[in-house]
């Protein structure tokens, strides 16, 4: 268990250097950046095989 475990922290921060290399960090924040971030953090070591994910949301607005 302890292994699994170290692989899946090893695995997201790998992810997470990723997404600071696509510059998902420095974007305005909005549904879409913040999918895009998310899911390349999930990729992880994939995003250095050509995975690159992009992730296009709207949110809708209350209606007054």
């Amino acid at each position: 268990m302890r292994v699994g475990s170290a692989v899946l922290v090893i695995w997201l921060v790998i992810g997470g250097f990723a997404a600071r290399q696509h510059g998902d960090y420095k974007v305005p924040v909005n549904c879409s950046t913040v999918a895009t971030a998310a899911m390349t953090i999930l990729a992880g070591p994939l995003n250095y095989t050509g995975v690159n994910p992009h992730i296009n949301c709207t949110v809708q607005h209350p209606s007054n």
